[in-house]
């Protein structure tokens, strides 16, 4: 049985793409049925419509509250039937409305070895701690920032004093890692 997904994201949407990719070559059984993005016009929606996946464009300052904003999203997600939601690079804390409408079905992944560097900019908060080693986690959403229980964990070794690298070492890693557990997720 294919578990239907939807995939949130803020920006170019490369975990999207391999979430994508990673459904179209059978090595994880869901169908992303909508892509859900906070700032209209990031390159995901180009990535999405490429590949014919319903995107839905909405601005939180156009709603009146966190709440409107999240109760249109529960109502796209209704419609089209999602089963789990799935973050990727999406910058946004999630609320209490799609907290609850998706009790222990939100998924993120976070650039570092949860606990350590939550938050916005892991990968120059471990360089600028000068960790030799860092990493990927996958985790469940809860209301906190990246304190969900964990899932799965990767650790990349960090190239010092060259953040590109090791962004790109880390980005590697979350493609491979992230398909591979919700696979492993959705089986359970």
């Amino acid at each position: 049985m294919t578990t239907k997904i939807a995939v949130f994201a803020s920006g170019s949407g490369s975990n999207f793409q391999a979430l994508a990719e990673s459904i179209a070559n059978g090595k994880l059984n869901a169908e992303i049925g909508l892509v859900v993005t906070d700032k209209p016009g990031a390159y995901v929606v180009k990535r999405a419509q490429s590949l014919n996946i319903p995107v839905a464009e909405l601005a939180p300052k156009s709603f009146e509250d966190k709440a409107a904003y999240e109760a249109k999203i529960v109502e796209l997600l209704k419609e089209k039937e999602i089963e789990w939601v799935i973050l990727a690079g999406y910058m946004r804390l999630i609320g209490e409305t799609l907290l609850t409408a998706y009790e222990n079905r939100i998924i993120n992944i976070h650039p570092s070895l949860l606990p350590s560097f939550p938050g916005k900019d892991a990968i120059g908060q471990a360089m600028e701690h000068g960790v030799k080693i860092t990493g990927v986690t996958v985790h469940y959403v809860d209301a906190g920032m990246d304190t969900g229980k964990i899932i799965a964990q990767g650790a990349v070794d960090v190239v010092e004093g060259d953040r590109e690298a090791t962004e790109n070492r880390i980005h590697k890693l979350e493609h491979k890692l992230y398909s591979k557990t919700l696979q492993q997720l959705f089986k359970s």
